[in-house]
């Protein structure tokens, strides 16, 4: 069993129904985003009436007892969701792993009432846990047998029960399609591959990235990926013999093309088919053996672990937290051990084992060189990732690609980071699936007037990195300019559209389809990618350029709420991006520990805002030295930004002060984040995947005629699955108005906030208590989840 960095905290349910009361102990190790688990899970904890502890120092806490079990306050986790690591300690314990460790560790659980345990870990955390479980009547007895513990201690603690949350940056745990930490060790990688990419450009070099992932390629692939690398090399899939000639042919011919750099990343487990290993330095000496290129090579090491949560790892940390503390509320003497896993964009719950067991066959597969079933077990996640990469990556010879239907992609609407990769990916899908590509200039507008120019495999080399619109984006609808539209549609022979955009984008497709009646040219199968940082396109949960935007503004309120570090309590009220919805406030409000966030789909007048001044100027006397309250532009027309500050400012004299900040349109600059890199590569790939089914469905006597609904679609993310869905179906869906879908489903996590900053308030369960199977667990509908 694999116990290493390990952090342990547990917390105990009171009794408000005179049941036997319930103790919980929670344990974890170190990766990115584990102290947003902790403070979510230690504050529901306390919202339910319990009684909160931390253990220090892992398992050897559990084992030593003593001075290592810490009662927790609301107060001890204040501050901290910006902190990586842990901030209660972890460290590796041999003595656990043995009969007489666990049986310590029993005793000092019993002492402490502790009845259910909150896991979190990878695989031999979860199994150690699993196996103390088992174990726990037979170590009752023997301490009864001992005299350690008196024998009604063995009816009132009788079962142990155990809900687990994965913490990993390999994300290497099967049944779930993001671990805890993941997303931020891809930040690290990226920051690191987009700084080298300007080096390596300026002195034509080959760099070679090793990065973590000893049993699982997941971060070498999905940064390859994220930075449209020329080569990678994972332990699921090793390369076919020969695969030396073959890179350097590759690198080879990208650099006759006039690229100025390459980058190859390799995991630090790769091996080739035979099981042997193949290191960065290996792979150095066949490029400057076989090409001649200056190469270097840089080896991340455990700066991948390190750093700052993003705002996806402490938002999933935060949701799973809370959802540990409702399974283990709800649990039996019968109830399995679960583990809280993601799935798409839903929280559901797995049975422990069956992921460990999962997760086991998956080494078993690579040690037994059955590397396709390896790729399998991973999940349709890893299987997509991997897909997609080759789709992308490997250029098929001009000779294989026999001259198909004419496509033409644009964006349209306000620039969103992540547009770039989704132009990139249609563009090279497109090409490899054998049509010509076609780029348009800032959207409809220029393409009324014949901006549009054929583009090439090599001409999107280098976008998925890049922030705005390369292309150029305008929110001109069509209508305006329909009939020269339909003259440049037929003139260059478009056969296809696939727009990139935001709402602006859907009314686009509304009119074009509409214009179906008067203009034939207008008869192709049109598909739209959803792309704003608002984050308010009917039809799907989430949106191209969205991610970037909160971990813009979580990094900033990090960054306001320093500045007052040593000073006397200070509020801070910040305004964001979004337009009338209010995605951006409240996510990036629970990203960053917000104690208010108004928005317009929640209607507030002076006495809510009274309320929480109040609310908060009681925290600020008992404990919080620090506030924050986010405020979406567009949430209210007369409670302006600077009526909530000097609101809070009046009301807060002889307490707090106040400070004010707008945000504004660095939330929709900077360089895309890895989650919309990949998010934008795999959802315009999939996108263009239909255009090519549709042309072949519509291409009757020998042109294109499609005027059907569902050859005018969107693709969106829909809980725990990609959808395409036709336009016209979502006008029932859609606030025209105010650009907001009817039903937003983010607005199920505000209680969450609020709940964390200390308000009581209910919370929905609806969507909870559900526990399922790994086989089968997953729609058949879920070919790239949205989790990269």
């Amino acid at each position: 069993m694999d116990h290493e960095e390990l952090r342990k905290f547990l917390f105990r349910f009171s009794n408000p129904l005179e049941i036997a009361p319930k103790s919980n102990f929670l344990l974890s190790f170190s990766p990115s985003g584990m102290n947003a688990a902790v403070r979510a899970v230690v504050r529901m904890g306390i919202y339910v009436g319990a009684k909160v502890y931390f253990i220090h120092e892992g398992y050897q806490g559990m084992v030593d007892g003593g001075d290592n079990i810490e009662e927790a306050t609301w107060e001890s986790v204040s501050s901290m969701l910006q902190i990586g690591g842990t901030v209660i300690g972890s460290a590796r314990c041999k003595e656990f792993r043995t009969h007489e460790g666990r049986l310590k560790a029993a005793l000092n659980l019993v002492q402490h009432g502790i009845t259910n345990l909150c896991v979190i870990g990878g695989d031999g955390s979860l199994t150690g846990a699993n196996l103390f479980r088992e174990e726990w009547s037979g170590l009752l007895t023997e301490l009864v047998e001992q005299g350690a513990i008196e024998e009604e201690s063995v009816q009132k603690y009788s079962a142990l029960h155990i809900v687990g949350m994965v913490g990993s940056i390999d994300n290497d745990f099967c049944g779930t399609d993001m671990t805890i930490g993941t997303d931020s060790a891809l930040h690290r990688i990226i920051e690191v591959v987009d700084a080298i990419m300007t080096t390596a450009q300026s002195h034509q070099r080959t760099f070679v990235l090793e990065v973590m992932g000893r049993h699982c390629g997941y971060l070498a692939l999905v940064s390859a990926l994220a930075c449209g690398a020329d080569w990678v090399l994972i332990p699921e899939m090793p390369p076919e013999d020969g695969w030396e000639d073959k890179m350097c042919q590759k690198l080879f011919a990208t650099r006759s093309r006039g690229t100025r750099l390459n980058i190859i990343i390799v995991a630090e487990g790769a091996i080739d088919r035979h099981g042997k290993p193949i290191t960065s330095s290996l792979v150095k000496d066949l490029v400057v053996k076989n090409l001649g290129f200056d190469t270097r090579v840089t080896i991340l090491g455990h700066v991948q672990r390190g750093g700052t949560p993003s705002a996806f790892d402490r938002i999933l940390a935060s949701r799973m937290g809370v959802e540990a503390v409702l399974a283990l509320l709800e649990t039996t003497a019968n109830t399995p051990a679960c583990v809280v896993s993601l799935s798409g964009n839903q929280s559901v719950r797995l049975p422990l084992m069956e992921c460990v067991q999962m997760t086991q066959a998956v080494q078993k597969a690579m040690d037994e060189k059955r590397f396709e079933d390896a790729v399998k077990l991973r999940g349709r996640s890893f299987q997509n990732n991997l897909r997609t990469y080759k789709l992308l990556a490997h250029r098929k010879p001009e000779s294989d690609l026999p001259s198909n239907f004419n496509v033409a992609v644009l964006n349209v609407g306000a620039p969103a980071a992540g547009m770039n990769a989704a132009v990139r990916s249609a563009v090279r899908v497109g090409i490899s699936q054998g049509h010509k590509m076609f780029a348009v200039s800032d959207g409809f507008e220029g393409f009324s007037k014949g901006q549009i120019k054929e583009v090439k495999w090599s001409d999107v080399g280098g976008w998925t990195g890049q922030g705005g619109s390369l292309l150029g984006t305008k929110r001109t609808l069509p209508a305006k300019y329909v009939e020269k539209i339909a003259e440049q549609m037929k003139k260059h022979n478009i056969n296809a559209l696939l727009v990139v955009g935001g709402f602006e984008a859907l009314l686009s497709l509304l009119e074009l389809q509409t214009a179906r009646g008067r203009y034939d040219e207008f008869c192709v199968p049109m598909v739209m990618v959803p792309a704003t940082v608002s984050n308010n396109v009917p039809g799907s949960d989430l949106s191209i350029g969205a991610d970037t935007a909160l971990n813009a503004i979580t990094s900033t309120c990090d960054r306001i709420k320093q500045s007052a570090s040593g000073t006397k309590r200070r509020v801070f009220i910040i305004e964001t991006m979004g337009g009338y919805c209010g995605y951006l406030a409240s996510v990036g409000g629970l990203a960053s520990g917000a104690d208010a966030v108004y928005i317009y789909e929640e209607p507030f007048d002076i006495r809510d805002l009274q309320a929480n001044v109040e609310h908060l100027t009681e925290k600020m006397k008992t404990s919080i030295q620090r506030g924050l309250v986010l405020r979406n532009e567009n949430s209210n027309d007369n409670y302006t930004t600077d009526f909530i500050y000097q609101l809070y400012s009046e009301e807060g004299k002889g307490v707090f002060d106040c400070r004010k900040n707008v945000l504004g349109h660095m939330q929709q600059g900077g360089a895309p984040s890895p989650f919309d890199r990949n998010f934008g590569t795999k959802i315009s790939a999939k996108a263009m995947q239909w255009i090519t089914n549709k042309l072949q469905e519509t291409f009757r006597q020998g042109r294109v005629f499609a005027n059907t609904e569902d050859t005018c679609c969107l693709l969106g993310m829909r809980r725990r699955a990609l959808v395409f869905q036709p336009v016209v179906q979502l006008k029932d869906e859609t606030d025209f108005v105010h650009r907001i879908p009817k039903e937003q489903w983010w607005l199920k996590l505000r209680p969450l906030m609020k709940i964390l900053a200390k308000y009581k308030t209910s919370y929905d369960v609806s969507d909870y208590g559900i526990l399922e199977h790994v086989v089968g667990s997953r729609p058949k509908e879920l070919d790239a989840a949205v989790a990269m």
